[in-house]
């Protein structure tokens, strides 16, 4: 089966998209194939290599629907620097015109707005209640300690429509992300598993930050952690409400508004585009 793609990226988070939307015919193709295709066309070595595999759809309550799939097959709810190449691609591609366009994801509908070279995305109004993040406990998980071999872990979780566990550090460049990433991820005390971000505090306005994606290991960028990482900062009053997050592969503005809402702002770049043969 022979299937166009896009590759993009969003501060290095790289995906490759394909557009439903366009050809139709993709439309067709079963669950179970796609997420079979995800692991071959994200194989870095025998396919084009990516984080994860977008696929860009109709939706009969947004402009767009997007679903993720991450380079192990499994399905997760959202996606902040996919969702910001999706949005840069149907602009592109004239699919949609508006400059600011809502976007369907499992996680709920998103609403985008260009600003210039940059794309602002409406992340929504983050879960803090254990059950719901999931997490194995009740109310607010803040700075909660999980054992990881001999060592005491302090965790503060959120959910951006996705779990996150974000653990604060003296210095990112030199934690063991490799080993503790891993770890946490697949921790019984996450039902679903969870995405890992462990930050370092620079100042109020400022911070640096390595992520482990669930489902997809380190990658140099990841929307929602970012989100996720400023709103637990800020709930352990280590940050202010507007905040720059530096990132491997570049930076995200990340906002906390009024309204409880978590705005999220960067780029998203073209990589290049192809068809490829997939085996069936």
């Amino acid at each position: 089966m022979n299937i166009d793609f896009t590759k993009m990226h969003g501060i290095g988070n790289d995906f490759v998209i394909i557009d439903c939307i366009t050809n139709t015919s993709y439309q067709e193709v079963s669950d179970e194939a796609w997420r079979a295709y995800a692991i071959q066309l994200c194989n870095r070595r025998y396919g084009i290599g990516a984080d994860q595999l977008l696929l860009l759809l109709p939706s009969k309550t947004a402009n767009l629907r997007m679903r993720i799939l991450n380079s192990d097959g499994s399905e997760v709810q959202m996606c902040g620097n996919g969702i910001r190449c999706i949005a840069l691609y149907a602009w592109g591609k004239g699919i949609v015109k508006d400059i600011m366009i809502d976007i369907e994801t499992p996680a709920g509908i998103k609403t985008i707005n260009r600003i210039n070279a940059l794309v602002r995305v409406d992340m929504g109004i983050p879960q803090l209640e254990g059950r719901a993040i999931p997490v194995d406990a009740d109310g607010k998980i803040v700075d909660y300690p999980i054992g990881v071999g001999e060592k005491n872990l302090k965790v503060t979780c959120v959910s951006m429509g996705n779990p996150h566990a974000v653990v604060v550090v003296f210095d990112t460049d030199s934690y063991p992300v490799n080993t503790y990433g891993p770890k946490l991820e697949t921790h019984p005390f996450f039902p679903e598993r969870t995405n890992v971000e462990f930050i370092e505090i620079i100042n109020r306005w400022e911070i640096k930050m390595r992520v482990w994606e669930r489902g997809a290991g380190e990658t140099l960028a990841c929307g929602t952690g970012a989100s996720a990482a400023v709103v637990a900062a800020h709930m352990k009053g280590l940050v202010d409400r507007h905040v720059t997050v530096r990132l491997r592969g570049g930076d995200l503005e990340i906002e906390l508004a009024p309204d409880d809402h978590v705005y999220m702002t960067g780029p998203a770049a073209y990589v290049f585009t192809g068809t490829i043969n997939i085996e069936q």
